[in-house]
């Protein structure tokens, strides 16, 4: 079993009280728009940071990251990308990489609104973890974790803040 801290669109600030939301958690996954190498540094010194780039993200996020990431899990196929769309609105790419590879989980960011969404379609759980930092239109900061365990997501769980 493996407990996930998930985020999304920092934009070059990651608050205490994510930090704190994600103590017990094993690893961090950034869905872009990290805004620098220092948040991600930040956050890599706290657990192992599995990250994608993002649209705002400049040349040396974008040589640290790759803009796709597929990867297993505790038995769980999982992609993730920055800008990925939703259930039947997915991202053309997108649309073709969930076809191809079949993941179990389909993790994107960008639109700063969380969503969590059972895509019937592709056997998919799919989430954007809405956004962790303070720029945007969001008012709510959000971050999300959960545990896999042999493939099954389990206990997850919402962080919300009001944006300062």
């Amino acid at each position: 079993m493996k407990k996930i801290g998930l985020l999304s669109d920092t934009h070059g600030f990651i608050d205490t009280k994510i930090i704190k939301f994600f103590k017990d958690c094993d690893e961090i996954w950034h869905a872009g728009d990290i805004g620098n190498l220092e948040t991600a540094d930040k956050i890599a010194s706290i657990k192992p940071l599995r990250a994608v780039f993002g649209n705002i993200d400049g040349h040396e996020v974008r040589a640290a990251y790759p803009q796709v990431q597929h990867f297993t899990c505790e038995n769980l196929s999982v992609l993730m990308t920055h800008i990925g769309g939703y259930p039947g609105k997915y991202e053309k790419s997108m649309r073709n990489a969930i076809s191809k590879l079949k993941p179990q989980l389909f993790i994107s960011g960008h639109s700063h609104i969380l969503k969590i969404i059972y895509d019937k379609k592709n056997e998919l759980l799919h989430i954007n973890p809405g956004a962790s930092g303070r720029s945007g239109f969001h008012q709510v900061q959000t971050a999300v974790r959960f545990e896999i365990d042999n493939g099954e997501i389990k206990n997850l769980e919402i962080f919300e803040k009001k944006r300062a």
